[in-house]
């Protein structure tokens, strides 16, 4: 209950910030605000892979680029506002991310990982060399901008970005809730023990992978339209699973409050190391992974679980329980 009023408040707050955003003129602060949305969306679907699943996909960054590319691609071609295109970009990396755990899902841990990332980066190659999907170059939104009424482009683009935001975190803690949730963290201990006693372990890892791809790239597709262009370079970046997976470790991995925390130490850090020290390209990666080893280091479980424990904070929980008939003695 205490969950379900915390996720409602947030959902409070977004609506109320996107509300009174024309009014103090408060867009630079939106696009900050809809940027942090996004990659939450990102890590807390990585997190629900790699933290609950089992499943450590290097490769995710196909989705967003995939995703990327159908809203584009279908916005230019038939003429729409890009906003009536976005739920085509979930159910396209639904089905892609549907065809891809068939021959994924022969692999196993670490080849598993490299498999992921070398069919994203086969991807991006084949189209960077088609033409018709734009080259090298990419797609510009031109053809459609004056379908976009600029005047709430921001705030529309940070409610979308706080509703997919809201979506993951509540989606995934009621997947977590589940029968299919208990199973996801019995495969994550051991899923050769976890098959011995039932579980599906092949479809609860499948229902999760579509999740996770179908939720990237809906929220790629969303944050390259609030930038108009993108190209195969950005779409398809790996930096995408480096924050992904810096905000998920830091944060706290196999937590649902992980990737929130963690997504706000990420932006501070990188908001301190660009704007306040001014480090950028190689010098802003290093400091950025010696801020990730250090927490490592002194909180090798992440950030939140140390909180938890030493505050004794249940937050989104989602740890089962025995009934008390199990627990209560019995009497003589």
């Amino acid at each position: 209950m205490k969950a379900a009023l915390a996720l409602l408040a947030f959902a409070a707050l977004a609506a109320a910030a996107g509300v009174l955003a024309p009014i103090y003129d408060w867009a630079g602060g939106l696009r900050f605000a809809s940027e942090m949305f996004l990659y939450l969306a990102m890590a807390q679907m990585w997190n629900l892979l790699a933290g609950y699943a089992g499943l450590l996909c290097m490769g995710q960054q196909m989705f967003i680029g995939l995703g990327t590319y159908c809203l584009f691609y279908t916005a230019l071609l038939f003429h729409v506002s890009p906003y009536w295109v976005m739920p085509l970009s979930f159910l396209f990396c639904a089905v892609i991310a549907a065809l891809a755990a068939l021959f994924m899902f022969r692999l196993r841990l670490v080849y598993f990982a490299i498999g992921t990332w070398v069919l994203s980066d086969m991807i991006a190659s084949f189209i960077s060399r088609t033409p018709e999907l734009g080259g090298a170059s990419g797609y510009q939104l031109s053809d459609v901008l004056p379908l976009i009424n600029f005047d709430w482009f921001d705030q529309v683009i940070f409610w979308i970005a706080a509703a997919i935001a809201y979506a993951t975190v509540w989606g995934a803690y009621a997947l977590m809730r589940s029968s299919i949730g208990l199973g996801l963290m019995s495969i994550r201990d051991n899923d050769l023990a976890a098959a011995s006693l039932g579980v599906d372990v092949w479809t609860n890892r499948f229902i999760v992978f579509v999740i996770a791809g179908a939720s990237c790239g809906l929220a790629g597709a969303v944050y390259f339209t609030a930038q108009l262009a993108m190209g195969p370079g950005q779409a398809f970046d790996p930096n995408w699973v480096v924050a992904m997976l810096f905000i998920t470790i830091v944060g706290g991995i196999g937590t649902l409050e992980g990737p929130i925390i963690g997504t706000a130490i990420y932006f501070a850090l990188r908001e301190i190391f660009t704007n306040v020290l001014d480090l950028s390209g190689a010098w802003y990666l290093i400091a950025l992974g010696a801020a990730a080893m250090l927490v490592m280091l002194y909180a090798p479980n992440g950030l939140w679980p140390e909180i938890r424990d030493r505050f004794g904070i249940e937050g989104l929980s989602v740890r089962r329980h025995p009934p008390k008939a199990l627990t209560e003695p019995v009497a003589p």
